[in-house]
């Protein structure tokens, strides 16, 4: 049976357009980072490049390597983890030229370095170049987040943040960083922007009162 994250985590990847909180554990990732406009060719070479490599492990059984664990399953979507640069920081206004980022995509549980590896060397063969080098293999946890589904052009996310702020207060929670997560749900290479759906991410944890119970968390 294909496993589907769209059904099986659906809480985790397709939350409704009403803020919530979600608990999200540890998952596996092959990782990209770097900083500058995500319209431009460079943020674009390491997309492809992301999901080259997870290609390559989603076939490994028609080339004759079938990994211990695996299952047929649908490959995991495009995610990002965005920040500002220090200078970015100091700006009144955003420049998305001051954007940071790391950018992922998950990888089912029987992925291990010997099978990032593998693809790596599968991809070399295809798309041999220096970004192979920039990618990582990595464990992370968020944790307690708030997320929800935003429907609209990326420009448009302010209003959604606002949505999760309010829901924040409402909860007591706080941010743990003002870095947040986005998981792209539509190919927006494709895709109208008036129809893209985005799941934003909040990390976040409860807001501590103890000693001015009265206090707002800001």
């Amino acid at each position: 049976m294909k496993t589907e994250w769209k059904k099986t985590e659906k809480n985790l990847y397709m939350p409704g357009t009403i803020p919530v909180s979600v608990m999200v554990p540890p998952m596996k990732y092959f990782c990209i980072s770097g900083k500058g406009n995500p319209n431009e060719q460079p943020f674009q070479d390491k997309i492809s490049i992301l999901y080259s490599l997870s290609y390559a492990v989603r076939m490994m059984p028609k080339s004759g390597l079938t990994p211990l664990g695996y299952q047929e399953y649908t490959v995991y979507p495009l995610e990002g983890i965005w920040d500002l640069t220090e200078q970015g920081r100091k700006m009144q206004t955003l420049e998305k030229d001051q954007l940071a980022y790391k950018i992922m995509i998950r990888q089912p549980d029987f992925v291990t370095d010997e099978i990032f590896g593998m693809a790596l060397d599968k991809t070399r063969k295809k798309l041999d170049g220096p970004l192979l080098d920039e990618v990582t293999f990595e464990t992370m946890e968020d944790g307690q987040c708030v997320q929800m589904m935003h429907i609209g052009p990326f420009d448009s996310e302010p209003e959604s943040f606002r949505r999760m702020d309010q829901y924040m207060k409402e909860q007591s929670l706080v941010r743990t960083t003002k870095t947040h997560k986005e998981i792209y749900l539509s190919d927006f290479r494709k895709t109208k922007p008036e129809e893209l759906k985005t799941t934003l991410r909040y990390f976040v944890k409860p807001c501590e009162l103890e000693m001015q119970p009265e206090r707002e968390c800001l």
